[in-house]
C-alpha cells in the first residue's frame, strides 16, 4: 500500500513555527492499528488521517504519537484542510467556501478561502459544556509545580468542553504560566478526578481582554506539551465569554512560545467559538506499508 503524506505547520506564519501536524491522505484502507503505528512513526503531537465520509465532505481521525485517538476541531482538523487545499483537492478558494468534516460523532463546518496566497480556515466548534469547578486547588497547584496563590479563582478552574473537555486554569500572569513545571502522574490524577483530558494554564490580559497567554499539558494521552491547541483555545474563549470577561467576543491566544514555536490562535464567539488560522505545508512524500 502506498499513501501520500506530509507535514503542516499549523497556526504558523513562517516555516518551522506553529504546531506541526502529520497528515495522511486516502487512509480508508488503514486499520486502527496501522493508524496508531504510523502516528508513532511520525512522532508528532498528532497525526490526522483523511478518509471518505457518508455524512460530510471528509472524515478525520487523529492520533497522538502514543496511539491515543483525539477528537475535537483544533490544529488536527485545520491542518488537514490546509493540506487538502494545498494539494488542489478542494478547487479554487478565491471566495469563501464551506466544507463539512466528520470528527467522532460530530459533523462540523469549516470555511476556507485564499488570502494573499495562503489558505485561511475558520472552524466552528460545538456549544460550550461546563463541568463542575475544582473545589480545592491545592493538589492542582502541587501538580503544576506552583503555589496555591498563583492560581486565580475568577473564573474558577474547571473543565470546559467544545469538543473535548480540558481543565482551564487561570494563573496570575504570563511569567507564572512559563514557570509551571507539571508532574505527569500528579496532573494525570487531577485530570482524572475532574473528567478532563488536558490542562490549559493561561494568563488573561488585564489591560486587553482580547488577549491570553497559554500553555497546554496533556499527560492523559501521552502528549507532554502542545504548541497550539484549538480544542483548548475554543472552550477558553467560550468560558471567558460566559463569565462576562470577553466583552468584544474575540480572543487571541498566544501559545507555544515557551517551546520556541510561537502560535497565535484566534477565536470569535458566534455564539459558538469559531477558531481561525492558517498554516504552511513544509513536507510532502510517500509512505509504503
Amino acid at each position: 500500500m502506498e499513501l501520500v503524506a506530509g507535514l503542516v505547520d499549523v497556526f504558523a506564519d513562517h516555516p518551522l513555527g506553529g504546531n506541526p501536524l502529520a497528515v495522511v491522505e486516502d487512509a480508508d484502507d488503514l486499520s486502527d492499528s496501522q493508524m496508531r503505528k504510523l502516528a508513532g512513526e511520525f512522532n508528532q503531537a498528532e497525526t490526522t488521517f483523511i478518509l471518505k465520509s457518508n455524512k460530510a465532505d471528509r472524515k478525520l481521525r487523529s492520533f497522538t504519537a502514543s496511539g491515543a485517538e483525539v477528537f475535537g476541531a483544533g490544529h488536527n482538523a485545520l491542518g488537514a484542510w490546509i493540506w487538502l487545499a494545498g494539494q488542489g483537492k478542494l478547487g479554487p478558494l478565491d471566495a469563501p467556501q464551506i466544507f463539512h468534516q466528520e470528527i467522532g460523532d460530530d459533523v462540523l463546518p469549516i470555511t476556507l478561502m485564499q488570502v494573499e496566497g495562503r489558505v485561511l480556515g475558520r472552524m466552528r466548534q460545538s456549544p460550550l459544556r461546563l463541568l463542575p469547578p475544582l473545589a480545592d486547588v491545592s493538589a492542582l497547584a502541587a501538580a503544576l509545580g506552583l503555589q496555591v496563590d498563583d492560581i486565580l479563582l475568577t473564573p474558577n478552574p474547571r473543565p470546559a468542553d467544545t469538543g473535548t473537555a480540558h481543565l482551564l486554569v487561570r494563573l496570575r500572569d504570563a511569567g507564572i504560566v512559563d514557570r509551571a513545571k507539571p508532574a505527569a502522574d500528579a496532573l494525570r490524577e487531577v485530570l482524572r478526578k475532574v473528567g478532563a483530558e488536558g490542562c490549559y494554564v493561561y494568563a488573561h490580559d488585564q489591560i486587553d481582554s482580547g488577549k491570553a497567554y497559554a500553555r497546554f499539558f496533556n499527560p492523559t494521552v501521552g502528549l507532554w506539551e502542545d504548541a497550539a491547541t484549538g480544542t483548548a483555545a475554543g472552550p477558553l474563549a467560550a468560558y471567558l465569554g460566559q463569565q462576562g470577561l470577553l466583552p468584544e467576543g474575540d480572543l487571541a491566544v498566544e501559545q507555544g512560545t515557551r517551546m520556541g514555536r510561537k502560535s497565535i490562535l484566534n477565536v470569535k464567539l458566534t455564539p459558538e467559538p469559531e477558531l481561525s488560522g492558517s498554516g504552511i505545508i513544509i513536507f510532502r512524500g510517500t509512505i509504503r506499508i
